[in-house]
This record gives structure tokens, C-alpha cells and sequence, in this order.
């Protein structure tokens, strides 16, 4: 696809650029012509065809309006140039809009670059595509012209394309027709009735290079050197909300404290079976020792005062000076009271006496 071009060439440069050698080439309506560094259809360019009527190398420069317009359009139509300012090369021996214009009115663009959009969602990056030493790019285009109600002859042309080249892919599928040298452009401005389809074909040539330019540029009002100028794209920042928030829940996750188990909570644990089971039996066996023999409570009492000492003690907290246990004074509980607390009676006074 070939919607945007800058055409900004000198009107005596075009024949040259289309490897035309002759001396002088008549033109036709070039006071028309305005070069500018954003052509978009409906613009007046200059294009090369061959002579009316004529078989030899002659030559004419004629301006032209950019988007073709059938002769046979009915006269009260308005012109649309936006629908056929591209023909697939594919597709042109077989439509009717293109079919009848092979033979004799096939013509040469020539422009210094042109534009392609390269999407990505809802935005669009233009690039702007020309030569790298410079020289101007020659596209394949058919011509025709059409009268209008008033009597006046309007002449209008088509580009054609073909399928993108390897290199250019991935910025789009359609690419004009480029003509690299002078026996392409021969060969499509020549009267051969199937030559020219041998032009028809993607430009694979390492020459042609592209660079991103302004997105303003795809405003047909917006003109200028600033065109193709080359920007630097920014890269690409994932700022979606949605993307944010996970981003922030994993950060949590990995910096969450782990769940501290408060010290009224009973925490229940499960003995091994085995271990279970033995100090099941351990405890049938102490209870059956101490109900064989009553006397001996006293004696097995011992050793489990003794052990429950020995645990107790290595449970309590080692006190130093600087770790004390305070006691609550509101919870402090009372002393109990001995024997000789106890308030004294009368029978206690009048014996003292």
C-alpha cells in the first residue's frame, strides 16, 4: 500500500529520475505541480507517460491528480480519489478499471520517499522508506482521464503495488511497485502486451531503508522539512492499572510476616503412633503398680516429685540482674495468714492473765 509520498523534486529532475535521456520532454499542466513532503491523494504530481498515439521512446511530463477516476464515472459524480489511489498488481488485467489502461496508458511516478504506518493496537507509527544514497524511487502507475458535466477533462493515475518485500514484513504486507533501473522502467513504459509483468514483483534490493518520523505528518495539512525527520521512539512502559496492582500484591507476599501464634492459643500436636502407644501403656502399667500395692504411693511419689522438680527448673527462666519478673500490684495476690495472725479471742486474754 503506497498512501503518503513526498514529492518535492525539481520539474526538470522527474525525466531524468525516470531514466528518460532525451534532450527536452514536452509537459503538460505543470504550473499545476506543488512539491511538497506530504502527498496524499487528490494532490497534483507530475508522472511520465508515453506519447499519445505513438509507438517511439517519446516521452511527455504530465501533471496529474493522485487517485484514479474511470472515464467511464458518470459525469455528475463527484470524484473520490481516496478509492482507487492503489491498484494490486495482482488484480489488474482482470478488473475493469485497470484491464482496458495495460496497453496504452501506463505511466512512471517518481518521488524521493514514501510513508507507511506500522500498527500496534490503536496506535500508529509512521515510517518514512526512500533510498539510501538519495536518488528518487520510480513506482509502476496507470493513468486515465474523465470529463466532467461542466466539459472540463480531469487526468488522474493509480499506483501499483505488489506484496512486501522480506524486509518490510513486519512494518506492512503492500508495497508500490518500485522500478530500480532503466531497463525496469523500459520495460513498463514499452508497448509489449505480458513484458510488463515481469516488473510486477516485491523490490528485494538492500538499498531501500526507513526510519521512524513524526505521527503529525499523518495529517495531510502537515508539510515541511519536519516530515521526515527522524524521531527516537520511546520505549515501550507497562503502566496498566491492572498490572500495577498484581505487581504490588506480590511485592506483599514476599515481605508478609508469617503468622505469629498468640500465646492463648493452644496448640495441639500429635504424637507419633508408636509413641503414643507407649506411654499409653507406660501409664497402664504405673496405674496397675499403684493399685497392686497402696502402701507404695508415698514411695512412687518421690521420684515424680523429683523429676516434676527437675523439669520445672529447667523450664523457668534464667533471672539476672537485668531480666526481672515484675509483678502486677492490682493481680498481686495476698500472703496467706498462719497461725499467728489469727486475731486473739477473750478466752486467750483471761487466760494470759
Amino acid at each position: 500500500m503506497c498512501g503518503r509520498a513526498r514529492c518535492s523534486l525539481r520539474a526538470d529532475h522527474i525525466p531524468r529520475a525516470c531514466h528518460r535521456t532525451l534532450p527536452h520532454t514536452p509537459s503538460l499542466h505543470m504550473d499545476r505541480y506543488r512539491p511538497s513532503y506530504n502527498v496524499s491523494p487528490g494532490f497534483n504530481m507530475p508522472v511520465i507517460r508515453r506519447e499519445d498515439a505513438s509507438d517511439s521512446e517519446g516521452c511527455v511530463l504530465h501533471c496529474m491528480k493522485w487517485g484514479l477516476i474511470p472515464s467511464f464515472t458518470k459525469k455528475t459524480e463527484k470524484p473520490d480519489h481516496y478509492k482507487m489511489f492503489n491498484a494490486r498488481s495482482e488484480s489488474i488485467d482482470e478488473k475493469a478499471s485497470f484491464r482496458r489502461l495495460i496497453p496504452k496508458n501506463r505511466c512512471l511516478v517518481a518521488v524521493e520517499g514514501f510513508y507507511e504506518w506500522k500498527k500496534d493496537g490503536s496506535k500508529k507509527q509512521p515510517y518514512y522508506i526512500h533510498f539510501k544514497d538519495g536518488r528518487p524511487l520510480v513506482f509502476a502507475a496507470l493513468y486515465d482521464s474523465w470529463q466532467n458535466s461542466a466539459g472540463e477533462t480531469l487526468c488522474t493515475f493509480t499506483i501499483v503495488t505488489t506484496s512486501s518485500s522480506s524486509a518490510l514484513q513486519w512494518l506492512h504486507d503492500r508495497m508500490p511497485v518500485i522500478l530500480g533501473d532503466k531497463d525496469s522502467t523500459d520495460m513498463w513504459l514499452g508497448s509489449s502486451a505480458s513484458g510488463y509483468k515481469n516488473v510486477l514483483k516485491p523490490y528485494e534490493e538492500s538499498d531501500l531503508v526507513w526510519y521512524p518520523v513524526t505521527p503529525s505528518m499523518g495529517k495531510p495539512s502537515f508539510d515541511g522539512i519536519e516530515c521526515i525527520k527522524e524521531i527516537q521512539l520511546k520505549a515501550e512502559r507497562n503502566t496498566s492499572i491492572s498490572k500495577f496492582f498484581s505487581r504490588k500484591e506480590a511485592e506483599n507476599e514476599d515481605i508478609r510476616p508469617e503468622k505469629k501464634v498468640s500465646s492463648y492459643e493452644f496448640i495441639e500436636t500429635e504424637l507419633p503412633k508408636d509413641l503414643s502407644e507407649e506411654a499409653k501403656a507406660e501409664g497402664e502399667e504405673n496405674d496397675l503398680k499403684s493399685n497392686a500395692c497402696p502402701h507404695s504411693q508415698d514411695a512412687t511419689k518421690v521420684p515424680v516429685k523429683r523429676d516434676y522438680d527437675t523439669f520445672s527448673a529447667d523450664s523457668k527462666p534464667d533471672l539476672t540482674n537485668n531480666d526481672k519478673v515484675r509483678s502486677n500490684p492490682v493481680k498481686k495476690k495476698e500472703k496467706g495468714k498462719t497461725g499467728d495472725d489469727k486475731q486473739p479471742t477473750l478466752f486467750s486474754y483471761f487466760g494470759k492473765r
